[in-house]
């Protein structure tokens, strides 16, 4: 009997999909039930793999500006409870 791990079996599922198609899965699965999100670590995995150090950077840069967004908003008592 063969078994697959979650991440062979995601990989199966989108592989022979259309860049269109990859977007649509992207975007469905944004903000989605948290069952999406293993999906979403090994798209992104296989982002992160194929991405030179520069975009590894940008990448690295956006998320920690995403994270922080609302730092000085809520230092200055303004941000959402």
């Amino acid at each position: 009997m063969n078994t697959i791990d979650l991440r062979q079996a995601i990989i199966l599922r989108v592989k022979d999909k259309s860049n269109e198609e990859l977007s649509d899965i992207i975007q469905d699965s944004i903000g989605a039930d948290e069952r999406a999100l293993p999906g979403l670590g090994v798209l992104f995995e296989m982002i992160w793999q194929d991405s030179s150090a520069n975009e590894q950077t940008s990448m690295v840069g956006s998320l920690h500006r995403h994270l922080h967004a609302g730092d000085s908003a809520d230092a200055a008592g303004l941000g959402h409870s």
